[in-house]
């Protein structure tokens, strides 16, 4: 069986991350990096904020926004976590994010479990 290169997983993973955006918020990211380092995955999103955050932003509720993308992330890290974990064939230890609001990034850190 032939092993798949970084390239071809940090690929795989950008694109089940924006099918995971538009199918549960919605609206997929306009673009998505996605690097390996050793045993961490780094993945940027970027336009990640839904319409609904932004609305809540333009009505200065920002406090209202914040607290609408801490309960999507809290909501959406399983699903994350399981995709990785299909796809790299490793489990993941940590997953973490933090979406600026303002700009409109989310990053995902992604920290896995060395198999040596």
């Amino acid at each position: 069986m032939i092993q798949p290169t970084l390239g071809q997983l940090e690929t795989e993973i950008s694109h089940q991350v924006k099918n995971l955006y538009n199918q549960r918020l919605g609206q997929p990211p306009s673009q998505i990096i996605c690097h390996f380092f050793d045993n961490e995955i780094v993945i940027s999103l970027e336009n990640s904020v839904t319409p609904v955050e932004e609305t809540l932003l333009q009505g200065g509720y920002d406090n209202l926004a914040e607290q609408v993308r801490l309960y999507l992330d809290k909501l959406i890290k399983p699903q994350l976590k399981k995709i990785i974990e299909q796809i790299v064939g490793k489990p993941v230890l940590d997953l973490m994010t933090n979406t600026n609001l303002a700009t409109g990034r989310t990053g995902i850190i992604v920290i896995l479990k060395s198999i040596t």
